[in-house]
């Protein structure tokens, strides 16, 4: 045997443990947050938003995402030990500690922030509320059958910012049916992505929407994919977003069809692929949302 083989593996360096555990190596998850607020930001502005909010919702989406992975990761450091997928994870295997990653959360969401103040009062208002629902999310799985419903909430705050921060603070009633449509998608796949973790969380004692769906969860899964489409499908049509936009909702129930292919026989690896490919189906919508924009202009 060679001593290079005799080697201990090298030590991580404490920036390669801080993108892993804000995941930054996968973005799927700052990606399905990222294309309903951009969505919401173009209704908003009839269109184009211009690059300053453009760019506030968008760092800003990844500084918030980033800062929830950090709670969650401390709040679920105990359940996570007990689960193969993410028992590695820098918190719950000691490579970061509790108190690194608090701190490096709040950074995040501070920068965050910064950036909302440049915008106007009544969404900064709408910030605290995100915070605090970022904060609430990663307990309720002790306490809540639906955990995923709370999380479809803290993935849909950034709908009634982006209308506040465009129109001076008025939030209109598309915005309250935007945010129940995306509440449906966040609860399709994250009841995927529950559905993965089935078995260790039963084991654990912990509450998702796939215990609680049981043997109709599938069924649930492909309902909520159905309120989103046809929610945003109507705000679409009242916009007036005409053949670009019919064509993205199109793409999209094609993809929500295939997902369900892939989840109907509620094998992990089926489960799992589903969830991660959810960020192109909330980007058709998205660039159907523009494509409409562009033609009706």
């Amino acid at each position: 045997m060679s001593t290079e083989a005799l080697k201990p593996p090298a030590r991580r360096g404490r920036l390669s443990l801080y993108l892993d555990l804000i995941r930054w190596d996968r973005p799927a998850g700052w990606l399905l947050l990222l294309w309903p607020t951009l969505g919401a930001l173009w209704f908003a502005a009839d269109g184009f938003p211009g690059w300053h909010l453009l760019a506030v919702f968008v760092l800003g989406t990844i500084l918030m995402r980033s800062a929830g992975c950090c709670i969650n990761d401390v709040a679920d450091r105990d359940f996570d030990r007990h689960v193969k997928r993410t028992s590695r994870r820098p918190v719950t295997s000691g490579a970061v500690s509790v108190k690194e990653a608090l701190a490096l959360g709040a950074a995040l969401a501070l920068v965050a922030f910064g950036l909302v103040l440049t915008t106007n009062a009544p969404t900064i208002a709408w910030s605290f509320a995100a915070l605090a629902i970022t904060l609430a999310y990663p307990f309720a799985k002790r306490f809540v059958s639906l955990p995923q419903a709370v999380l479809g909430v803290a993935f849909s705050v950034g709908i009634p910012m982006a209308f506040s921060a465009v129109r001076e603070g008025a939030v209109p009633a598309m915005a309250a049916w935007l945010l129940l449509g995306n509440l449906g998608w966040v609860l399709a796949y994250d009841t995927e992505y529950a559905m993965v973790d089935r078995d260790d969380d039963l084991h654990i004692g912990i509450k998702t929407s796939a215990i609680t769906f049981g043997r109709f969860d599938v069924a649930a899964v492909m309902v909520s994919y159905g309120v989103f489409l046809v929610i945003w499908g109507a705000m679409g049509w009242q916009a007036a977003l005409g053949w670009p936009f019919a064509i993205g909702v199109i793409a999209a129930i094609a993809q929500a069809i295939w997902h369900w292919r892939l989840i109907r026989g509620r094998t992990r690896d089926g489960c799992f692929t589903a969830f991660r490919h959810n960020h192109w189906l909330g980007f058709t919508v998205f660039a159907g949302i523009v494509a409409g924009y562009l033609v009706r202009s």
